[in-house]
């Protein structure tokens, strides 16, 4: 057995493992230590894309490959390992950009029914944003009302998934030089769901069988996600839901209530969560809580729907991905609500061993042995009061077993890319320019996003607390979205008191001077979307290069586990970052395609894929290439300030 510190590095974590071995529930911990990869699947070198097959073609062991032992080395069809390795890797493409795309489609008919008055519960919350949502769209404001502009912008937005003639919208938001090399290598995006089916098309027996072209499609529709169904996602819930501002919170399971009604949103889409944030506080229903015996209705978050009502609500999280199951062992949850993807159905047969009912709200993801209660958005809270009324009615079933650890820590969350520039610059002059200058000058070395999921392959949490300590140290500043966003704050990195004890001394002046944290929680995975226009704004604000490309900035996922993670890590190469991923690598059974990914790739787009599994050494592989864009900037050497006097002023001014 594994130590239960190796699995976790959370103590509130290991409190619950321990309790789960005690009572025999078995979790994915147990699973993930019985279940072993397979060692050729993991290198991408199995492909069942056919009945001829599966077909495995792993690299040959302890030798070097003669040209003649490799051209023997195919599947049954003559399918090389390059071939395979790439159709494996962009299906991983095409299956995140879906999901994420999915999601944001189910944003725009949210929208469109509020905009349309149908969804009554809902309401555009963030006017100016709306308003300039609507000038980067180019829809008419005049003296419009905001559900006339909404409408439109509804109707705009829906037809980017479908869209079979021009360019995504979103994508004219990107530097124009990054804009231009999409044109060169023909991958600027298109419609969002011809991309993806079309990806899934060339990965089909007997279609694209070139490993460089079906990266390029590949390229192409992971950039329809993070320039399309994630961005759109991203900007239609800040309009309908209220763009997120600084809020603190609290993290972990020890935010569970022994007295209360305890009540777990896990899952994706916002809107349900929203509504009940709004219901677990209305009067009527905190007193039928009362009336089954207890104080009151907890509500908290898990997963990427966590982060939504924690950033614009200040509901606290109960955990992040591989803490689900967790949360239920505690004995004091009554209900799980989920709506759409990260959710293990392990979640049923863990629920059986306790009271917690657990409830699916969305038709595209049932789990047999749950209870299914659709939510419907045009009865948005009649469904949520429904839901919320289950958990309550389960609350006095609850047995004597319960234990909650007592382990909880403040997060200070919200930091979206509009008030970034507030903090930055003020009301008036809100900019990225003083984030650009003491880049510059010196101060903060760089940016890295670090996100992405957890894995059970590897210690939970571990990969990303060690990562992003070393590059604060070094006066990096980190953005991180999604469960590494709440491995973060449970590690304490989300106050701002964290600058003095973890940063080097340059950021640590700068967050201490502005009053920031110096690890910012920017959102869901669905939000890396804002990194994206975070880094589009330092260009466009100067001194940093004039594309994504030249800016001193890296990405990371260290424990990444979802098709998401693929798809958001090829959309931040394609749009010129070095990213890097750390536990495991999907292509290692082709040295070309790898290669071509870790290398070639640059000479391309600017930014490369990389894959180291130790965190330390990952990090300062980001350093390495923050180093060398600053370098290329000519911002690689200390500069002495110098304060003018008069004299000095007029030599000035007379040039």
């Amino acid at each position: 057995m594994v130590d239960k510190e190796h699995k976790s590095i959370d103590q509130a974590a290991i409190e619950m493992i321990e309790k789960a071995e005690k009572e025999d529930v078995r979790t994915v911990f147990d699973r993930a230590e019985q279940m072993k990869p397979c060692p050729i699947g993991g290198e991408g070198s199995c492909c069942s894309n056919c009945a001829m097959g599966p077909c495995r073609v792993p690299l040959p062991k302890n030798k070097e490959e003669t040209p003649e032992e490799h051209a023997k080395r195919t599947g049954v069809c003559g399918a090389t390992a390059e071939t395979i390795a790439a159709r494996n890797f962009v299906r991983k493409i095409a299956a995140g950009a879906a999901a994420h795309s999915d999601h944001g489609r189910k944003v725009v008919e949210a929208f469109k029914l509020m905009a349309e008055g149908k969804a009554k519960d809902f309401e555009v919350k963030d006017e100016q944003k709306l308003l300039k949502l609507a000038l980067d769209l180019g829809v008419t404001i005049g003296d419009r009302s905001n559900q006339e502009i909404a409408l439109d912008i509804a109707k705009m937005c829906e037809t980017e998934f479908g869209k079979q003639e021009g360019d995504l919208l979103f994508a004219r938001l990107a530097p124009l030089k990054r804009q231009e090399i999409w044109r060169q290598q023909d991958v600027y995006p298109r419609g969002i769901d011809r991309e993806v089916v079309e990806l899934m098309h060339r990965t089909h027996m007997g279609v694209d069988q070139d490993y460089k072209n079906l990266m390029k499609q590949g390229t192409r529709c992971a950039l329809a996600d993070g320039w399309g169904g994630s961005m759109i996602a991203t900007e239609l819930q800040d309009c309908m839901f209220g763009t997120p501002s600084p809020v603190l919170s609290e993290i972990n399971l020890g935010v569970l209530k022994e007295d209360m009604v305890n009540l777990i949103i896990h899952g994706h889409e916002p809107a349900l969560a929203e509504m009940l944030a709004v219901v677990s506080q209305d009067p009527e229903i905190i007193k039928y809580a009362e009336s089954k015996g207890a104080k009151g209705i907890n509500l908290a978050g898990m997963c990427c729907t966590a982060n939504e009502i924690l950033m614009r609500h200040g509901v606290p999280i109960a955990g992040n991905f591989l803490q689900q199951e967790l949360a239920i062992i505690t004995g004091a949850l009554d209900a799980m609500v989920v709506d759409v993807q990260c959710i293990m159905q392990g979640l049923a047969d863990v629920a059986k061993c306790f009271h917690t009912k657990l409830i699916t709200t969305d038709e595209r993801a049932h789990i047999t042995g749950s209870t299914f209660m659709r939510f419907d958005e045009q009865n948005a809270r009649e469904s949520a009061e429904a839901i919320v009324r289950a958990a309550i009615e389960n609350f006095p079933n609850r047995d004597k077993n319960v234990r909650i650890p007592r382990v909880k820590t403040p997060v200070v969350a919200g930091f979206s890319h509009e008030t970034i520039n507030y903090l930055l610059g003020g009301l008036f002059r809100a900019s990225y320019r003083p984030l650009n200058d003491n880049i510059i000058n010196g101060r903060i070395r760089g940016v890295a996003g670090v996100v992405g999921c957890n894995n059970a392959r590897t210690t939970h949490d571990g990969d990303h607390i060690a990562m992003i300590k070393e590059l604060i140290k070094n006066d990096v500043l980190v953005l991180t979205t999604g469960c590494g966003a709440m491995a973060a704050a449970k590690a304490g990195l989300m106050v701002p008191e964290a600058a003095k004890e973890f940063c080097g001394p340059g950021l640590a002046e700068v967050c201490e001077t502005v009053g920031i944290p110096p690890v910012l929680h920017m959102g869901s995975c669905v939000d890396n979307a804002r990194i994206l226009i975070a880094a589009s704004a330092m260009v466009k604000d100067g001194g940093l290069g004039d594309d994504i490309s030249d800016l001193p900035a890296a990405g990371a996922a260290p424990e990444w586990m979802s098709e998401k993670a693929i798809s958001i890590g090829q959309y931040f190469v394609g749009s010129g970052v070095y990213t890097v991923f750390g536990t495991t690598w999907p292509t290692t059974g082709s040295k070309e395609l790898t290669d071509y990914l870790f290398n070639g790739f640059e000479e391309q787009y600017g930014g490369k894929w990389d894959f180291e599994p130790d965190p330390i050494k990952a990090a300062h592989k980001m350093i390495e290439h923050i180093d060398k864009k600053r370098k290329a900037l000519g911002i690689d050497k200390a500069r002495e300030r110098v304060l003018y006097d008069m004299e000095m002023r007029r030599q000035l001014d007379a040039v």
